[in-house]
């Protein structure tokens, strides 16, 4: 496997990724960015790639656990390593294994926070990639309610959900969730002014019943693209989502 070393968070974070399959993009930064951990919470990452979202979180929370799990055993492999080179060893772990028929030790009810970033696409929605990883990254092979299902049952009780997705999807999540999580933020992502949200952050807390809130969410690109301020803080400067 040919692999690159890219730099994220203004270079605080450098990741082993692969050249063909999946790589990580903005979109696990902005869901760890999401993240408030208490000192000492347990954070799971579901689909945790090469670990982009569970290191930054960990560089930005260096007091919070965070345990990755990953289908992909060469994505593991470049986890571990990336989480080698950040330094990072007591604080994340990255785990193989199917959240269909997770390993043994992975207890119900043992996380205060789980995040993730699942894959997007339906298979019957989309053309897969013929590069597998990428493929297997990007393309359902596991139904998005059994995704959502494993999570929250990974989840304490009032314990903090968090997934992005696409947003025409956010229906079809929220039906999923259905009365067993409250308190929801939905957090659009804007790509422009005057543009419709293509990603949406969606977190809530589970057994609790407190009422759906809209944010106002963050506008990524300004004039010619670039990014706003806003968003600079958080892609560079390693800031904070605050919903």
């Amino acid at each position: 496997m040919s692999e690159t070393l890219d730099n994220f968070l203004g270079g605080r974070i450098k990741l082993i990724q692969p050249i063909d399959g999946y790589r990580a993009g903005i979109d696990p930064i902005f869901l760890a960015a999401s993240i408030h951990p208490k000192p000492n919470e347990k954070i799971l990452d579901v689909g945790s790639g090469v670990g982009g979202s569970s290191i930054c979180l960990a560089v930005r929370c260096p007091h919070a656990k965070v345990t990755g799990l990953e289908v992909q055993t060469d994505l593991v492999k470049l986890s571990l390593m990336n989480v080698e080179a950040n330094n990072l060893i007591d604080s994340v772990d990255m785990i193989n294994g199917d959240l269909l028929s997770p390993p043994s030790f992975f207890k119900s009810h043992s996380f205060d926070q789980v995040m993730t970033n699942p894959p997007y696409y339906e298979c019957s929605r989309t053309h897969s990639s013929p590069v597998p990883g990428k493929a297997q990254a990007n393309t359902e092979t596991v139904d998005l309610s059994k995704w959502i299902k494993f999570c929250l049952k990974m989840l304490k009780p009032k314990g903090v959900f968090t997934m992005i997705h696409r947003a025409e999807r956010l229906s079809e999540i929220l039906n999923h969730l259905g009365n067993r999580v409250g308190d929801i933020v939905i957090y659009p992502l804007w790509p422009g002014m005057n543009k419709p949200a293509r990603r949406v952050i969606i977190q809530g807390r589970k057994n609790t019943g407190g009422e759906l809130r809209l944010s106002p969410g963050l506008i990524l690109h300004g004039g010619a693209e670039k990014y706003t301020p806003e968003a600079e803080a958080i892609l560079r400067h390693a800031e904070a989502i605050v919903l």
